[in-house]
């Protein structure tokens, strides 16, 4: 008799998110370099899925010295590095049997334009991309075009989506991941003021109430004043899940330090947390369609005057 355990997600799930620096570097093996290290750490303390952040890839334009600290001309050496990256990032998911989120960046497209591009590597090498779709004030100045489509991605660890830094605030894009079957939502974050970092680890913590899913946020942090456009960066990395007694009091699974460089790591029952969408203390997930105004109907209110 043959068994198909095999075939399935493994119940627990070790993450870990990046708490990480822009670093630049005079070439790109000094960023190959540092990408080597910081993947062989996770995956040394155990680490299945690798979270880096958004935008880390401007790195990348830091050795091209006469384009770094211009705002259009770092995109495209952003862009440029990104392509050439890939096959590190390929490289070393396969040598340590990991998946990974590539730090995102700028890609450019055939027209010109640029997206804001994370890509997702298996354990095999191969990857698969989510641009982001909700632009935020200085992406639009920047020219960045907004993403179309949503994706999920069925992997050997269970089914993953990703919500770009603000795709995190917007409750519907995440609610459309984990409807179409995601457990996790990776969160690559980039914000100059923690203000901004408190918007999104607000919006991480509420998905993952709403939905009964694990978030994953990773910031860029540190100053990187050598690039017009990722020059300050404040945030901390964390690991949330709805608030349940005995699974976690707070939502919170693990959390950083600030301005603390390094991963931020967690092991994740994804079995367990499914079991919670049914028979939890609440059940967000399975009541969201209850709520009037559930599938885009209108919720009358009344107006009432006191005075």
């Amino acid at each position: 008799m043959t068994s198909d355990a095999a075939t399935f997600p493994p119940s627990k799930v070790r993450i870990a998110a990046a708490q990480y620096p822009l670093d630049q570097f005079a070439t790109l093996d000094g960023c190959r370099d540092k990408l080597a290290r910081w993947v062989g750490d996770a995956a040394q303390d155990g680490a299945e899925l690798l979270v880096f952040p958004e935008y880390g890839a401007m790195e990348f334009a830091a050795p091209d010295a006469a384009s770094a600290g211009d705002l259009a001309a770092s995109l495209n050496a952003a862009s440029d590095g990104m392509a050439v990256m890939e096959t590190v990032y390929s490289s070393l998911a396969r040598r340590h049997n990991v998946h990974i989120l590539a730090a995102s960046g700028p890609c450019r497209q055939h027209d010109g334009c640029f997206v804001n591009r994370s890509k997702l590597f298996a354990p095999s090498g191969v990857y698969a991309q989510q641009d982001k779709l909700m632009m935020t004030p200085f992406e639009i100045d920047w020219g960045i075009s907004a993403g179309t489509k949503l994706r999920v991605f069925e992997t050997k660890i269970g089914t993953i989506g990703i919500a770009i830094c603000y795709d995190s605030e917007f409750p519907l894009l995440v609610r459309a991941l984990c409807d179409a079957g995601a457990d996790i939502i990776l969160i690559p974050s980039c914000t100059e003021f923690m203000s901004g970092y408190t918007r999104v680890r607000t919006a991480a913590l509420a998905r993952a109430l709403e939905n009964g899913c694990v978030t994953v946020q990773s910031p860029t942090i540190g100053n990187a004043l050598w690039s017009p456009a990722v020059d300050r960066n404040s945030g901390i990395a964390g690991i949330f899940v709805p608030s349940e007694h005995g699974f976690s009091e707070t939502g919170i699974l693990a959390e950083g330090v600030a301005s603390r460089v390094g991963w931020v790591t967690a092991t994740v029952d994804l079995a367990h947390l499914q079991q919670l969408r049914s028979s939890g203390e609440m059940r967000n997930k399975s009541d969201w369609m209850h709520q009037p105004g559930a599938g885009g109907t209108t919720v009358p209110v009344e107006r009432c005057i006191l005075r």
